[in-house]
């Protein structure tokens, strides 16, 4: 993915983003948009993991433009995705429940894929192998208290 095209998909996606509690007119509007984050989050994750676990070569160029959209799409669905009134989908009632618990592993999250990008760009395969464990053993602990399979 070319950087104008990546920053393009960036800007929409923040500014999107910003207004995305006053977008979701149906509260499964809300479920489709955070589900969608998710899902096109573990596609770009899934290819940096496939890299760090030796099932594809590595390429530092596509670990770090997959890291890019990691990390900007970890911050989307958190804003308005899990407002009240949007319970549903794959979503646990916890999350509504327990909301200062659900934004600490939010918070971490993206932190975790932050971290990712920036190990991505360095080009240390076994440091980022140790980012991939990271933001893995993130997205469990909150798959594992917030998620229903």
């Amino acid at each position: 993915m070319n950087r104008l095209a990546l920053f393009a998909f960036a800007a929409a996606c923040a500014a999107l983003s910003t207004s995305a509690a006053a977008q979701f007119a149906k509260p499964e509007d809300a479920v489709k948009y955070r589900q969608s984050a998710m899902f096109m989050q573990s596609q770009h994750f899934g290819r940096i993991a496939a890299m760090a676990n030796g099932r594809v070569p590595y390429d530092q160029a596509s670990a770090v433009a997959n890291a890019e959209v990691v990390a900007m799409v970890s911050q989307l669905p958190w804003s308005g995705a899990y407002g009240p009134g949007t319970e549903g989908g794959k979503a646990k009632a916890e999350i509504w429940k327990e909301p200062a618990k659900f934004k600490e592993h939010s918070d971490k999250l993206v932190a975790e894929t932050a971290k990712l990008l920036a190990t991505a760009k360095t080009g240390n395969l076994e440091a980022l192998k140790a980012a991939v464990g990271s933001v893995g053993g993130t997205c469990k602990s909150c798959h594992d208290s917030f998620r229903r399979e």
